[in-house]
């Protein structure tokens, strides 16, 4: 059986979505089971994610600036004009997720590098949960195709920071 096939048959929407938008989502769920199997030893968490951040940068291997534009990205898209737009509330932040840090870091409040990287995660984090957990499928995946793809790359230079 052949799953986009049988999405393109059952999935409302998915049929209309083009093949870039079909393959970031693929492409997320491989390299976030693979990020958290590897870097998170299989314990994916907004505290597992801000402390392998963290730890990254003691060990003097983040580079904050390498995820500048997908700080822009995120900042544009759940801040805007003094306001958290209506994406950012669609992230569904727990209180676990540090959501007065990822708040001062999209608002401007606290541009420090550090905890910029570990709110980006947070929030690529949360998308890993509103895919995996159903929410963007409510949206039958259109729309998310710039999400997916600063998370994907964001993974990937942390990875590649992690295991150069």
């Amino acid at each position: 059986m052949d799953a986009i096939r049988w999405l393109e048959q059952k999935a409302m929407g998915f049929s209309a979505l083009t093949e870039p938008e079909r393959a970031a989502p693929m492409h997320f769920s491989l390299l976030w089971s693979y990020f958290e199997a590897e870097a998170l030893h299989a314990n994916g968490s907004s505290n597992a994610v801000a402390a392998w951040i963290r730890d990254l940068n003691a060990q003097g291997r983040l580079n904050s600036s390498a995820f500048s534009t997908a700080l822009d990205y995120i900042k544009n898209r759940y801040y805007s004009q003094g306001n958290f737009t209506h994406h950012f509330h669609s992230l569904n932040l727990r209180p676990n997720d540090s959501p007065d840090l990822v708040k001062a870091v999209l608002s401007g409040a606290n541009p420090g590098p550090v905890d910029s990287v570990v709110a980006l995660f947070i929030v690529i984090y949360r998308f890993r949960n509103n895919y995996f957990h159903g929410p963007k499928w409510a949206y039958h995946l259109q729309d998310q195709l710039n999400n997916f793809n600063v998370a994907n790359d964001s993974l990937m230079i942390a990875m590649d920071m992690w295991r150069p």
